[in-house]
């Protein structure tokens, strides 16, 4: 069924912060050429970006929010959270391809022409409803998410995020929809200083997510042991659509974390979900015919 699809180009490179920024655009190129010297496109299919329209930004945020961040775009220098977030001309046009993209990609597999996707420049999982925070401006994965639920009306959606920061974004928007399946690993004591262990869903939803705190310095035997556990919290649950959101800034050397963590563990995480999105696929397959 379908190809893996790779979604690079100018247009999502654009999102990204001037000057010496840790989240530059310079990181589509340094992805871009890591992708070419291993040689992955031999294994996977390059698409172009796509631009969203207000109204697919609007599955999540509110048209408020988002015509505000339209005309903040036209001339930059705004402030759009209490400081780590400033408005750069066409921030608007680049949030919206980053939202686009995802959007894409969600629909060329839920068609077949895909059996997965990434989409490099993304994962903006600090943006809420009517504010931004954290660099990120327009949420794609909760995009994504009202998306599956709305329009698709998916009964579960499996959300995994490994960045080294909370979700909150995405976790506190959902935290009582029992739909929304959230695992969420992260560092404890920096920002946004959200997701104790405690924090397990609200309401209807309690005991739908999962909040994995990690200590500065955690290795990867650290994480896996974790994982372990987290895999068999989703075996729980039957999921229909799983979105990773992948941070490379949980591994070893990011100037602001301090997770001691290598590539295996972004690996198996992904192999993991792989074969768990395969699994059900083939049950899927098994309930049509």
């Amino acid at each position: 069924m379908g190809y893996s699809y790779l979604y690079t180009g100018q247009e999502l490179a654009s999102y990204g912060f001037p000057g010496d920024h840790p989240f530059s655009t310079d990181r589509h190129d340094y992805f871009l050429n890591g992708v070419k010297e291993k040689e992955f496109f031999k294994n996977i299919e390059r698409r172009l970006p796509v631009k969203a329209e207000p109204e697919e930004i609007g599955y999540f945020h509110s048209e408020k929010y988002v015509n505000a961040i339209k005309e903040y775009s036209r001339y930059g220098g705004a402030r759009l959270d209490s400081g780590d977030t400033v408005a750069f001309p066409g921030i608007y046009e680049a949030g919206a391809t980053v939202v686009g993209t995802a959007l894409e990609a969600t629909r060329k597999i839920l068609k077949g022409s895909a059996k997965n996707a990434m989409v490099p420049i993304g994962g903006l999982h600090h943006a809420f409803r009517e504010r931004a925070s954290g660099f990120c401006v327009f949420n794609d994965c909760a995009v994504v998410i009202d998306f599956l639920l709305q329009e698709e009306e998916l009964k579960q959606v499996l959300y995994v995020d490994i960045d080294a920061h909370h979700g909150d974004g995405v976790f506190y928007s959902f935290a009582a929809d029992p739909r929304v399946i959230n695992i969420d690993f992260h560092q404890r004591g920096i920002f946004p200083g959200t997701g104790d262990t405690s924090e397990q869903g609200s309401g209807p939803a309690e005991g739908t997510k999962l909040n994995v705190p990690l200590k500065a310095g955690a290795t990867d035997d650290d994480f896996l042991n974790k994982w372990s556990q987290a895999k068999q919290f989703i075996q729980q649950f039957s999921p229909e659509f799983i979105i990773l959101q992948c941070g490379a800034d949980s591994l070893s050397g990011d100037p602001l974390t301090w997770l001691n963590l290598s590539s295996k563990v972004h690996r198996q995480v992904a192999r993991d979900l792989l074969d768990l999105a395969r699994g059900l696929q083939d049950l899927l397959h098994c309930f049509k015919t």
